[in-house]
């Protein structure tokens, strides 16, 4: 029995390495003789392992393992994701689901939120842009992949989970228990107009409507007579890259380059422009944002800013700046892959370094505890600081 078997591992050890051999062979730019050696290491561990191991180690199970540290050994923002998690990511996108209200990244190895979403447990529970969650129900994260941390955060409407959270600042650790609720992200938290004629639009996520929706609001704005706009991106993780571009538009000319996105193929080299003249382009614009605003946030921050069709105030943005790829595998699997980076039109790459505010100015954000309500007085006391900075024109 073990001759046939170790026969076996050995017929599919040559199928393995010949599969990679030839499909690797057919691209440009690998040296194929070089991937084949080690290629054999892989298949050799495999065998290995499969002679050797305690336990008996199911095949799929096998695979999966090495693609998640094959995909995480690549960046912090690829994964490999088993069908479960390609499910939940599926889920992402239509904008509920539940959970605590929190982006999460991988920076420097380490899990760290990028952003609560407003209006949701963990922004009411108090956690920031920046603070690390070192366990979850009292297991360490080190070494933990993004698509376990999902899973461990998302859950029932009612149940709860405990965070150990490192805040740097203030060089502290605490344990915070937040409980799940069903969150609904609406692109547009808030469209008003503040006391002295300025027009206020939030934006938390970017969604396939925020455009129209911006558009809107900005109709509704326009017709009170307003002397410009605040555009507060504040904690917004970030969204769809149309929606970002969409947006940018609304203010940009006819024309003007938005982002452009740079890879390894020729493909992922693109440019995003201006497509359309809006009655906005003229308004006078001021851009909020803060170590929370990341990805989609920051090219539109990039845009009016190398641009200068606004001002930027507040703090220095989260440097999200590369662009993910999510390729379906054939048994509902997926990898999420980098295969660009994010330039802003002044070619000034976004990742790890994020856009840096004309006029820099701690602009906090208060958010509501459970049962309470921020009022619009301490709205507009927190926007004071950036008013009193500028002088928008009339």
């Amino acid at each position: 029995m073990k001759a046939v078997k170790k026969i076996s591992i050995i017929i599919i050890t040559g199928i393995l390495i010949s599969s990679f051999y030839f499909a690797f062979s057919q691209q440009a730019g690998i040296d194929a003789a070089k991937l084949y050696k080690q290629v054999e290491l892989f298949a050799d561990a495999i065998s290995l392992i499969n002679l050797n191991y305690i336990d008996v180690i199911k095949p799929r199970e096998l695979m999966y393992g090495a693609l998640r540290g094959m995909l995480a050994s690549l960046d912090d923002y690829s994964s490999f994701l088993d069908p479960d998690s390609y499910k939940e990511l599926r889920i992402d996108t239509e904008g509920r689901f539940g959970g605590l209200g929190i982006e999460i990244s991988m920076k420097g190895g380490i899990l760290t939120i990028i952003s609560p979403i407003d209006g949701t447990p963990a922004a009411k529970a108090g956690l920031r842009p920046g603070d690390v969650i070192v366990k979850i129900d009292g297991e360490p994260t080190k070494d933990i992949q993004l698509h376990e941390t999902v899973k461990k955060l998302r859950g029932k409407p009612g149940t709860s989970v405990t965070l150990s959270i490192w805040r740097q600042e203030k060089e502290v650790l605490f344990d915070v228990e937040i409980t799940r609720e069903i969150i609904e992200i609406k692109s547009i938290k808030e469209a008003r107009i503040l006391d002295g004629g300025v027009g206020y639009i939030k934006i938390v996520e970017f969604q396939e409507m925020t455009a129209k929706d911006m558009e809107k609001a900005l109709k509704e704005i326009l017709s009170k007579n307003s002397k410009g706009l605040i555009l507060d991106l504040r904690n917004n993780p970030g969204g769809l890259l149309d929606s970002a571009v969409d947006v940018s538009e609304i203010f940009l000319p006819k024309g003007e380059l938005i982002v452009s996105t740079k890879g390894r193929n020729p493909k992922d080299d693109k440019e995003y422009r201006s497509s359309r003249n809006t009655p906005y382009q003229k308004m006078d614009l001021i851009v909020l944002v803060n170590e929370g605003s990341a990805s989609a946030s920051e090219i539109i921050a990039g845009a009016v800013k190398d641009n200068k069709r606004g001002l930027i105030v507040g703090e220095k943005t989260f440097g999200k700046g590369s662009v993910q790829t999510v390729i379906p595998l054939k048994d509902k699997s997926a990898i999420r892959i980098t295969t660009a980076k994010y330039f802003t039109p002044g070619n000034y790459s976004i990742t790890d370094i994020g856009i840096m505010p004309d006029i820099s100015v701690p602009l906090e954000e208060k958010e509501a505890k459970e049962g309470e309500e921020v009022k619009t007085e301490e709205l507009d006391n927190q926007l004071k600081a950036a008013l009193e900075a500028i002088t928008i024109k009339s």
